[in-house]
């Protein structure tokens, strides 16, 4: 009887699994493509010799997984803006607080191998005259410690800047400016040598993750895979809950807040939960980060990064989830090669193009292709019906359409 509960339980969440992806084109299409990747990119790599044209090197494997990060912290942002209606100018740091969970894991890993040969201390520790290690680095010399502190400790600031922001009702602008108040503060902490985060220059120098060396192409590739898997999961995720009764009631609070507390809904909580999930997908894009770059400093917290990352989203469109993927693969491809072509204007024309989508694409690549698919679906419409009817009629309905 158990093992048939089991069973029909696994059946009916596939079900659900498999009516969300049919109900979501664009989605379902998203996930086609980072499934095609995941099979393309390691055979391309390890498979194929490096004379043949179909050779992928080992930097482009890590730029696409840099890529994929970035459409993860995409995405995390689009749950709470586009649905909750929350504009968040912070979350780089959330996305940099996992990935220093990750550094600080990596950093432990080096062991003696560092230049100054202590097995405890970091390099950077060493030679700014530590004698010990502190007590928030214990732990981080294990792979599950160091990983659910990438989704506790954002986790948990999130929740006490939420808590304290919406039981007070901050919304709007003042929200979003408290937001990069609070990066910009974890900027300056973070630049301090005090803190024991490696200051300026950060954590880096990294060797090996679980034993795989960082440098080997079947560690870049592995990285890569798990990079695609986090972001298909947490998509779905973000999906089954943009769909949900919370969702719903999300939606509500984006489009008339008023209305729905006055219905009673506690509107504080469902800010905090969706606000809060968000901050830990952000720490999970930022821990995914850290070992295929090979760094990460304070440079991250940096509020610039924060708006950049709004762009990505009202690029892609706003509201969509694949939307926001989408405009982050876009933006961050075009940044990769105009900073390499032009770089004295890439400045520019990321702020140009913020406003060109402000103002003349207000929903984004999606909603033009939204709005051109539906312009194309009823012309076949109208054909398709005056090719039902006889030649008098047709000639009539023609007429009318175009009065």
């Amino acid at each position: 009887m158990a093992n048939n509960k089991v069973t029909d339980q696994k059946k009916a969440y596939q079900s659900k699994v498999m009516m969300l992806l049919k109900s979501d084109k664009g989605g379902s299409i998203l996930i086609a493509f980072l499934l095609a990747l995941a099979v393309v990119v390691p055979v391309c790599n390890l498979m194929v010799p490096e004379s043949s044209a179909l050779y992928m090197p080992t930097y482009i494997v890590v730029l696409l997984g840099k890529y994929l990060c970035f459409a993860l912290l995409a995405l995390a942002l689009d749950l709470v803006w586009g649905y909750c209606g929350i504009l968040s100018l912070g979350h780089a740091a959330f996305f940099a607080l996992g990935g220093y969970a990750m550094g600080m894991y990596l950093m432990r890993q080096v062991g003696d191998r560092g230049v100054y040969g202590n097995p405890e201390l970091p390099d950077f520790m060493v030679f700014l005259d530590w004698q010990a290690l502190p007590w928030y680095w214990f732990g981080f010399d294990q792979f599950w410690f160091a990983m659910l502190m990438v989704v506790v400790v954002p986790g948990l600031l999130a929740y006490v800047f939420g808590w304290l922001a919406f039981r007070s009702r901050v919304t709007g602008v003042y929200l979003s400016i408290m937001t990069q108040a609070l990066t910009y503060a974890l900027l300056l902490a973070f630049f301090r040598n005090e803190m024991g985060f490696g200051g300026n220059n950060g954590l880096t120098d990294f060797k090996d993750i679980l034993g795989f060396n960082l440098q080997e192409d079947l560690t870049r590739v592995m990285l890569f895979l798990a990079t695609v898997v986090c972001l298909v999961l947490s998509y779905l995720a973000c999906r089954y809950i943009v769909r949900s009764k919370m969702g719903r009631v999300v939606v509500a609070v984006r489009d008339a807040e008023s209305r729905v507390r006055f219905l009673g809904y506690r509107v504080e909580h469902y800010k905090l939960w969706i606000f809060t999930f968000s901050a830990m997908l952000a720490g999970i894009a930022g821990a995914l980060y850290v070992p295929q770059v090979g760094i990460i400093n304070p440079g991250e917290f940096s509020p610039l990064n924060s708006i950049e990352l709004v762009v990505w989203v009202a690029l892609g469109g706003r509201g969509t989830l694949y939307g926001a993927i989408i405009g982050a693969l876009v933006v961050n491809y075009a940044k990769t090669y105009f900073t390499g072509a032009f770089p004295e204007v890439w400045l520019f024309a990321l702020g140009g193009l913020f406003v060109v989508v402000t103002l003349l694409l207000p929903k984004g690549i999606i909603g033009l292709i939204e709005k051109q698919s539906g312009r194309f679906s009823k012309k076949r419409k109208i054909k398709s019906k005056d090719e039902a009817l006889p030649a008098s009629e047709s000639k009539q309905a023609l007429q009318r359409n175009q009065t």
